[in-house]
């Protein structure tokens, strides 16, 4: 089963992919933070820099594509070819509220015939990278993820990733594993069910989504839902949080707090190498620490005085003393 970290807007860019690279290489794929092609150029230079080749030596990247706009999907998956990609990734999962009222993201879920009609546009152009989808369920949950799946099985798309959520569950919850378990049904009745025989994908694969914080959670999915088409588990929160989850998974030791420390240092030190500021630096390590806190017992006060620091003379100390006197969970479990 292949092992993919799911990208993250503003944090899982080429620097903190980079030193999970070192630090805990274990990851089959890894998926960049959206790109949004517009009409007058492909990428604007944040997120050039962030897929450049040269920032992301020896990391199976995968770049992404948020847009309705079927010539933009296009144009943005041709500019990723130059660049020696092979996969580009369509993303049809973000629930955002300013993302989907333009119709982007899971707002792409909301007319099967208008995405049919993005898909037979995209895939009359000539491609060398393989098509990869991520998706929710639909919008609401009155929504038919079957009608969406045939749609998906009409086109050469390599390997669907299903978050397995409707938009307006955001990340509250548990995953609603029926829905899966019944997308897995539907593709894996592609090669028998004469009714799908002008459907041309007959081999897409499918990756799981959703709420995996845990070694043991992995394993709960994997011996529930077997099939020939589960080919892949994509991490988010759960490995934002315990960096070493991947490598836990494929049966190696689990996250020490000492390595937790190593791989917070060298981020902390590419940030400021490039010069990004104190205060940016500052506010990029907080968006961290609001999951790697929760592997941590009994921190608050330390946790506190992190959130509250503004200048490095202030954080440093704090990262000081929560390593000095926290331990971690025997879980090492993301806590939502």
């Amino acid at each position: 089963m292949n092992i993919y970290f799911a990208p993250m807007e503003g944090i899982t860019g080429y620097i903190f992919r980079n030193a999970v690279q070192r630090h805990f290489p274990y990851i089959d794929k890894y998926y960049a933070p959206f790109i949004q092609p517009n009409p007058k150029r492909v990428f604007v230079p944040k997120e050039e820099r962030d897929i450049l080749p040269e920032h992301n030596e020896g990391i199976p990247l995968v770049p992404q594509v948020l847009t309705c706009s079927a010539d933009g999907f296009i144009r943005a998956g041709h500019a990723l070819e130059d660049y020696g990609y092979q996969e580009v990734n369509l993303n049809l999962g973000c629930p955002s509220g300013t993302v989907v009222s333009k119709g982007k993201g899971a707002g792409m879920l909301a007319d099967s015939e208008r995405l049919k009609a993005f898909f037979e546009e995209v895939f009359s152009a000539d491609w060398k990278a393989k098509i990869t989808v991520k998706t929710r369920l639909g919008l609401t949950e009155k929504d038919d993820f079957t009608e969406l799946m045939e749609v998906f099985q009409s086109f050469p798309i390599d390997e669907l990733t299903i978050h397995a959520r409707y938009r307006t569950d955001f990340y509250k919850g548990q995953p609603r594993m029926e829905e899966f378990k019944s997308a897995l049904a539907v593709v894996e009745g592609r090669k028998t069910n004469p009714a799908l025989e002008k459907m041309v994908s007959s081999t897409m694969g499918i990756c799981y989504n959703g709420n995996i914080f845990t070694k043991a959670d992995y394993n709960r999915l994997i011996a529930d839902y077997q099939s020939p088409v589960f080919k892949s588990v994509m991490l988010g929160r759960g490995l934002l949080a315990n960096p070493a989850l991947a490598r836990e998974i494929k049966g190696g030791a689990v996250l020490e707090k000492e390595e937790l420390r190593s791989f917070h240092d060298d981020i902390l030190d590419s940030y400021c190498q490039l010069n990004f500021g104190e205060k940016n630096t500052i506010f990029k390590m907080k968006e961290l620490w609001n999951y790697w806190g929760t592997v941590f017992m009994n921190v608050p006060k330390e946790l506190k005085k992190i959130r509250k620091a503004e200048r490095f003379s202030e954080y440093i100390p704090a990262v000081d003393a929560l390593f000095r006197d926290g331990e971690l969970t025997e879980s090492r479990s993301y806590q939502p």
